[in-house]
């Protein structure tokens, strides 16, 4: 008898088509805490990846296995920049182009809204660890905060909140302001509508939305109840519910997701998956790359050096260009790896320095939060169960659809910002009522009194904070050293004891308090001698028990050329060097305020646009791909002599 899976429609549909068969990724049994949900998440895993537009098997990417050895561009990186930047050029018929991950394929778990929690420590993880903080963290292990990362085609996209949010006006203005130019907020906007495919157009700021892109923007099928009473809440303090991506930032929502009919999108799946067909775009995962080469005689960039998934290396040309989309992490890591920065780390890691650009790995900063705990009464939201897992295997509906409370956002101002700018200074999140398993779910929000933990989650959105990042050996497979230095800047705390002060006030609102909210008193470890509440106190608290938001940025900061401080130019050009950009939320001045997913798919579409901008000046690439003509120009002047896989050319 065949087994289980192999009986399964879409798994037979697997079976005949040219796809991969295996499943990618932790299974949801995997992910779970708590023997009593093993058998339940088992067979649920076998339910979800019999629906055909969860497991996907013939929509996914072709995965090429023999790769060619010369390609017009080369993307690094697959996740929302990544991917983007990979489908839009590929829609030039007569380029080659390959895109590098070096994770695996999305698992068809990470489809289910309410299982995003799940994911984070698993293999899609990288699982990066900051270097000991001096004052954050400090009651973490080591004094080390943890930064998840997806290792995955699609990236971060494939196990973040799927919150849609672009960041404010004043944001973009800011960059361009500081002399980027052309990346003001209208510059960007159209960006943003070109990507986007809005399915509440309706219900949203008019001007301000796109249809007809690859991206489905919209709410979550369902919402729990405490969701519109937080809005409320806000209303009663005296923010109004508006859509925060439109004309004002400033308010309460209920935000749009990157969900498809209450499936998770993924930036690989609303970009790649379309370009299955395409028999010019050529995607390699489980492909770690080593470092790009450079010519020094000539400052461009030719190769990758890519360490495979047969334990080998391998080198693959780019007639055009490379674009670097590994990340604010990998991408600076890779740049270092190539002997592109600050010569004297560079040195500490045994690199060669092959561009002096001591930038690279500067700037990088990121949103910082701390949790704080309530107690609610409400009992009324069934947990997962097998009524709730019906609910959405035949209707995409109900508890799992979602992702609990977590889909409520707010932007407030503190004291220490103006309202009249519309630039807060504090995002709030929210977390509960995940249909999740009992690791991070319902089951495990449930008190022994009966009632229920939430979370609302303050964070600085302008840290005035900056880490950076160095590689700590020639190896690309250690991770490098990570100094966030969190809350090193005085405002930095200042501003989230504020934040904290607003969301105690939104608890004591007549919205909140018909759920019985308490605030959880507990005190902090390393806290306790602290009376409780005052600014010594909660300064105490956000320094023991740092939350960093994911949202890095920064590391490849975007400045006017030959800014001794930039990276990379207006152009995303890295400065000094012909044919090499660097795509991702890295470049971002300063991080934006919001989550970065939405705003790093735009760079993505810049990047691809100013791509365009260059080579489509000719009918076909430069160096044509029958003469190899761009490789033999680029290996002019170089040490060839340590690759013996280039003398074929």
């Amino acid at each position: 008898m065949k087994p289980v899976l192999e009986q399964l429609p879409c798994v037979k549909m697997a079976l005949s088509c040219d796809c991969p068969m295996s499943q990618p990724g932790p299974t949801l049994a995997a992910t779970c805490g708590g023997g009593a949900f093993m058998l339940f998440m088992g067979l649920l895993e076998v339910f979800l990846r019999s629906q055909c537009d969860l497991e996907d098997p013939c929509g996914r990417a072709q995965y090429r296995r023999h790769m060619d050895s010369v390609y017009d561009f080369i993307v690094v990186g697959g996740g929302s920049a990544g991917s983007v930047v990979a489908a839009r050029l590929s829609e030039v018929p007569h380029w080659r182009v390959l895109l590098l991950e070096a994770g695996f394929d999305e698992p068809t778990g990470t489809q289910v809204p309410s299982m995003f929690l799940n994911f984070i420590g698993s293999s899609i993880d990288w699982g990066y660890q900051t270097e000991p903080e001096p004052a954050a963290c400090l009651g973490e292990t080591d004094r080390k905060c943890y930064w998840p990362r997806g290792k995955v085609l699609g990236g971060t996209s494939v196990m973040n909140g799927m919150m849609y949010m672009r960041g404010s006006r004043a944001d973009y203005d800011g960059w361009a302001a500081g002399g980027v130019e052309g990346w003001a907020y209208d510059d960007v906007l159209p960006f943003f509508l070109k990507s986007e495919d809005n399915k509440q157009m309706k219900e949203m700021d008019q001007g301000y939305h796109g249809t007809g892109g690859p991206l489905t923007v919209s709410q979550f099928p369902y919402h729990p109840p405490l969701s519109y009473s937080i809005v409320k809440a806000g209303e009663e303090l005296g923010y109004q519910a508006r859509d925060l991506n439109g004309a004002s930032h400033t308010g309460f929502s209920i935000a749009q997701t990157t969900n498809r009919n209450g499936s998770r999108l993924s930036v690989a799946r609303a970009f790649l998956r379309p370009a299955k067909h395409r028999a010019n775009l050529h995607v390699m995962l489980n492909a770690t790359v080593s470092r790009i080469l450079i010519n020094q005689t000539t400052r461009q960039a030719y190769a990758v050096e890519v360490k495979n998934s047969f334990g080998g290396t391998e080198v693959i040309f780019a007639n055009n260009e490379i674009i670097l989309s590994a990340g604010a992490v990998g991408s600076p890591q890779i740049l270092q790896l190539s002997g592109v920065g600050d010569p004297a780390a560079l040195s500490r890691a045994g690199v060669k320095t092959v561009h002096n650009l001591p930038s690279v790995g500067k700037n990088l900063h990121n949103h910082v939060a701390h949790f704080l705990n309530f107690h609610i009464n409400d009992n009324n939201t069934a947990p997962l169960n097998w009524a709730t897992a019906m609910e959405y295997l035949l209707f995409r509906d109900g508890l799992m659809s979602g992702t609990g409370i977590s889909e409520v956002t707010a932007y407030i101002n503190t004291k220490y910002a103006n309202p009249a700018d519309d630039n807060p200074d504090i995002q709030l999140f929210f977390g509960g009522f995940l249909a999740d398993c009992a690791k991070t779910g319902m089951v495990g929000e449930r008190l022994d009194n009966g009632s229920r933990s939430i979370q609302i989650i303050p964070t600085v959105l302008h840290p005035k904070s900056r880490g950076r990042l160095e590689i700590r050996s020639a190896d690309p497979f250690e991770h490098p050293k990570i100094f966030a230095n969190y809350l090193t800047h005085p405002d930095d705390v200042k501003t989230l004891i504020e934040g904290i002060k607003f969301s105690i006030k939104l608890s004591e609102t007549k919205a909140l308090k018909r759920y019985g909210i308490k605030l959880d008193k507990t005190p902090v470890k390393g806290c306790e001698k602290i009376k409780f509440g005052c600014d010594a106190y909660w300064e105490c608290a956000v320094r023991m028990q740092t939350a960093p938001e994911n949202h890095q940025a920064g590391s490849c900061r975007m400045g006017p050329r030959g800014d001794a401080n930039a990276v990379v130019d207006n152009l995303l050009q890295v400065q000094g060097l012909d044919r090499l950009r660097v795509a991702d939320a890295s470049v971002m001045p300063a991080v934006v305020s919001g989550n970065t997913n939405a705003p790093t798919i735009m760079i993505g579409e810049r990047a691809a646009d100013f791509i365009k901008q260059r080579w489509l000046a000719n009918t076909q690439s430069p160096f044509p791909l029958s003469t190899h003509g761009g490789v033999s120009n680029a290996l002019q002047g170089s040490d060839s002599q340590l690759h013996p896989v280039w003398q074929r050319y």
